[in-house]
């Protein structure tokens, strides 16, 4: 995913459009996210014990990864991320407005795109 827990995000689709706001949890197997103040749903809850307290809440619901747009913390503009390799082989995100370094993906990830664990792959 092009976005990350505790990343600053623009909303480009939905009746939220134009808010932003951090990203709190990511979904990766379903391309979802869920950012702080962004597509609130009201729920109401009955109590379930006595020492539960039932109402109404609100909370927020998880939107399409595809609708969100990071928010470079350099020149502060919603921008299209882009992956690049650095010289030491580490794979870092970048704006592409601005071209700086946003922060690297993962730690000890590989070039070559190989298994290494002996299972076979690219042997």
């Amino acid at each position: 995913m092009h976005v990350r827990v505790d990343d600053q995000v623009y909303v480009l689709t939905g009746k939220d459009t134009g808010k932003t706001g951090k990203i709190i949890a990511c979904f990766p197997k379903t391309g979802r996210v869920i950012v702080q103040g962004v597509n609130i749903a009201t729920r109401h809850v009955k109590p379930r014990s006595r020492m539960q307290q039932g109402g109404i809440i609100r909370q927020e619901m998880p939107i399409d990864a595809s609708n969100v747009m990071l928010v470079c913390p350099h020149c502060k503009r919603p921008s299209k991320t882009g992956f690049r390799f650095e010289d030491n082989d580490r794979k870092v995100r970048y704006c592409k407005a601005c071209k700086a370094t946003i922060s690297p993906v993962r730690k000890n990830i590989k070039k070559s795109g190989g298994r290494d664990d002996g299972k076979g792959g690219n042997e």
